[in-house]
């Protein structure tokens, strides 16, 4: 087994984990640049999209799930509040615990946004062709599964 630094190295000079990373960083600013669009900052936007999957989070599991301080999640909350994108109720089970549940109108924003995220990352891979983007996919797949 001789594993040469050409072996995963392309003509560019960047190696397969640079190539990923900048993947995904220019996806990123793609989706970025369509969200300003409807004023949203990106950690109002997964917010939003956690709160619409669930129709129903609490703060703590909110927090979570964007990996960020309950204190950060508890602002984002605010600023989507003061939109009307979502509201605040008491959890059922838990009085003292606090939900957060999307309005209509977050729904909606909710719907949009992945909509300006489908076709964000669309017009970055239209540059493959079926068979690449069928191989990229394959590729992909066996990263993403090994958690």
């Amino acid at each position: 087994m001789h594993h040469h630094r050409d072996h995963d190295r392309e003509p560019g000079g960047e190696s397969t984990s640079d190539l990923l990373m900048m993947a995904a960083r220019s996806l990123r600013r793609s989706f970025g640049e369509s969200m300003a669009a409807y004023d949203v900052t990106p950690s109002q936007a997964r917010a939003l999209r956690v709160v619409a999957e669930h129709g129903s989070v609490r703060l703590s599991v909110l927090a979570e799930a964007l990996r960020i301080a309950p204190r950060s999640a508890t602002e984002v909350v605010d600023a989507l509040e003061e939109r009307s994108l979502v509201a605040r109720e008491s959890d059922p089970a838990d009085r003292r615990a606090t939900c957060v549940v999307p309005t209509e109108a977050g729904a909606r924003l909710g719907e949009v946004l992945d909509e300006a995220r489908r076709s964000a990352t669309e017009q970055r891979l239209s540059v493959l062709s079926q068979e690449d983007r069928a191989e990229l996919a394959r590729i992909l797949r066996l990263v993403v599964d090994q958690d």
